[in-house]
């Protein structure tokens, strides 16, 4: 099988369903291969699932991101085209600085409690909805709700538009999917991006009037000082894309690892009382099932990646989760063991795009997982987990449980 079938079979949805075999498959051919041009991706020629050169490649600011042709007359490229994820330095760096100055110790300290509280209140909303045995959907009362909750009280969103803001949210992935370049869903992700901008707008305009300690007071008041090269334009852009990445890889922790962790019963039992072992099963599970699968950068010259040419401003496919799994860099790498040693995982990115919101997530999973366990240890997966269907973010979007019946305070 040549590395053009394995990505033919991925793009399936079976593929998308199940891609790891054909990561497997990929590996076969060495860390890095040639493939030929395909419509689902603009002038990639070249896809990379090795550790070392993903890793290598994300690390180099050189190696830019290429904004879609025509993008200025979209909006919600537009939105993406001006948010730090999407942009490349000097624009990234100018504005990655003035949210990284809100990511302090001081406010992250001050979301554990946040997180505690969140978490427990969840909990009991678990516990009555599967009293009697009844199915509760994970991922609608827990794997969802934390990681929104906590976010939403950090950032400064009403909680009563979350149910609103997730879909719309929803569009915006849809579209971002391999399988997402329609018409269709090019329309309602601009649509989505109109409503979220304009929503922002109002709420910057209350912040200023109102201010509060969250983080969209902190960036109004810098803003507004002109103490920051930041436009409020800007600010918009970055507070859709900083939400949706800071919760939707948190909500796939939870949903992808469940069923991972319940495999191993010795693993859960010990949990509640391992502070530990919670931070090591985070990031097994976002080694072993990665959120976001794959990225692309474009080469800044013409040169080779291990060995295979790459022309310049072509793009690489870089295979993240695969690279979580590359054999060459993780004894038995199917297998999960919060225990592991080896290099760290690229969920979260690496070098200069590495996920600002990676110490939340992973603090939310830390707290959460023994919490969860200690409350529910007899949790168990009733149904056949529905994934998203999305190969970008690739995750668990309904999983049915019952909660045993034997919870404890």
């Amino acid at each position: 099988m040549d590395v053009d079938e394995i990505l033919t079979g991925l793009y399936r949805e079976s593929g998308r369903q199940n891609p790891y075999p054909w990561y497997a498959a990929l590996h076969r051919h060495g860390p890095v291969s040639a493939i030929a041009p395909r419509p689902e991706h603009r002038a990639i020629g070249v896809v990379a699932g090795g550790y070392d050169l993903v890793s290598q490649v994300l690390r180099d600011p050189a190696w830019s991101k290429q904004a879609p042709p025509g993008w200025q007359e979209q909006e919600i490229l537009r939105t993406l085209q001006s948010s730090m994820m999407f942009v490349n330095p000097p624009d990234h760096t100018r504005m990655r600085a003035v949210f990284a100055k809100t990511f302090t110790p001081r406010r992250l300290g001050a979301l554990e409690p946040v997180i505690v509280r969140v978490v427990d209140a969840q909990l009991e909303r678990m516990a009555e909805a599967g009293a009697d045995g009844g199915e509760v959907d994970f991922v609608a009362d827990f794997a969802y709700p934390v990681p929104a909750l906590v976010m939403a009280g950090f950032i400064g969103l009403p909680e009563a538009d979350l149910s609103w803001y997730r879909q719309r949210v929803d569009r915006i992935d849809e579209f971002l999917d391999v399988a997402g370049k329609t018409p269709q869903r090019l329309a309602r992700a601009n649509q989505a991006a109109g409503e979220l901008r304009a929503w922002y707008r109002e709420l910057i305009a209350h912040r200023r009037r109102h201010p509060g300690e969250d983080l969209v007071s902190g960036l109004v008041e810098a803003l507004d000082s002109g103490d920051v090269e930041l436009t409020e334009d800007e600010l918009v852009s970055n507070l859709i894309v900083l939400f949706n990445a800071s919760f939707v890889t948190t909500v796939y922790l939870f949903s992808n690892g469940l069923p991972v962790l319940l495999a191993h019963p010795d693993v859960v039992a010990a949990l509640p009382a391992d502070e530990e072992l919670a931070g090591g099963c985070v990031d097994e599970v976002l080694r072993l099932e990665s959120p976001v699968h794959f990225l692309a950068r474009a080469a800044p010259e013409d040169t080779t990646l291990g060995g295979v040419p790459v022309r310049r401003d072509e793009n690489v496919l870089l295979m993240i989760a695969a690279a979580n799994r590359d054999p060459a860099r993780f004894s038995d790498p199917d297998r999960f063991d919060p225990h592991r040693g080896g290099p760290p995982s690229l969920a979260f990115g690496v070098g200069p795009h590495f996920c600002l919101g990676a110490a939340v997530s992973r603090m939310e999973g830390r707290l959460a997982l023994p919490r969860l366990f200690a409350r529910f240890p007899r949790l168990a997966v009733t149904r056949t987990p529905t994934y998203s269907g999305s190969l970008f973010l690739r995750g668990i979007d309904k999983l049915f449980v019952s909660t045993g019946g034997q919870e404890t305070a």
